[in-house]
């Protein structure tokens, strides 16, 4: 399991803050400027010189060729950034088209269980502290008790956890299959506390955003923004 906070996010956050700050229009724009008033100036400096003395026409040409190696500058960094934006963006797009398939790990605590696409919950829940004891509690949609996992003393840090409905001898669920909730808690001066939990849904296709802002995660249990997840499974 791979924490989307260290390399898979690292492309989505460049692609995000590039388009929030400064972008190629704006950069263009500036040049534009710069442009016009060295023309307003020149045209100020001819308009105001000395007839009996006028400036040398080698100062203008230098001149010139300055503003001519400035615009050309600018150009440059304008094409750069868009080449830049746009390997960002392919590279990103391809990184997404990657997590279709995958499950994701996003904040909540319902996930659809006993189908053919999901025979299974997946789930996760972090320890700021050492537990001395968790237990993981599972409500059908109708809010009925359906199962109890007792896991014991719990060490400080990130756990991952699954379930599988109750099967019969024959090896068939003995609850019809739906939306499940899971509540985990932990014990705290003799009573149980509930936690936030982290569940896992199937990804099924990748929206992105206009030049890559807000991309969007596609599950059976809704969108969610990549900056909700916080992990990614097989």
């Amino acid at each position: 399991m791979s924490n989307v906070n260290g390399v898979n996010q690292n492309i989505f956050e460049q692609i995000n803050s590039q388009n929030k700050t400064t972008s190629g229009s704006s950069t263009s724009t500036q040049a534009a400027e710069d442009s016009d008033m060295f023309m307003r100036l020149m045209i100020a400096q001819l308009s105001n010189q000395d007839p009996t003395s006028p400036a040398d026409t080698s100062d203008f040409m230098q001149q010139i060729a300055t503003m001519s190696q400035v615009e050309s500058i600018n150009q440059l960094n304008v094409s750069v950034k868009d080449m830049a934006q746009s390997m960002l963006t392919s590279q990103a797009a391809l990184q997404a088209s990657s997590m279709v398939g995958r499950s994701v790990y996003v904040p909540g605590d319902t996930v659809e269980v006993g189908t053919a696409a999901s025979p299974y919950a997946h789930g996760a829940f972090t320890l700021d502290s050492s537990a001395s004891a968790v237990r993981i509690r599972v409500y059908n949609s109708s809010g009925s008790l359906v199962d109890t996992m007792d896991l014991g003393a719990v060490q400080q840090g990130s756990h991952d956890f699954a379930w599988q409905m109750p099967l019969d001898d024959d090896g068939q669920p003995t609850i019809p299959p739906g939306d499940f909730t899971f509540t985990v808690e932990r014990l705290v001066d003799g009573e149980y506390q509930a936690m936030d939990t982290r569940m896992a849904h199937t990804v099924n296709s990748v929206t992105l955003g206009e030049n890559g802002i807000g991309m969007k995660v596609n599950t059976n249990a809704g969108s969610f923004d990549v900056s909700e997840v916080e992990q990614i499974g097989v």
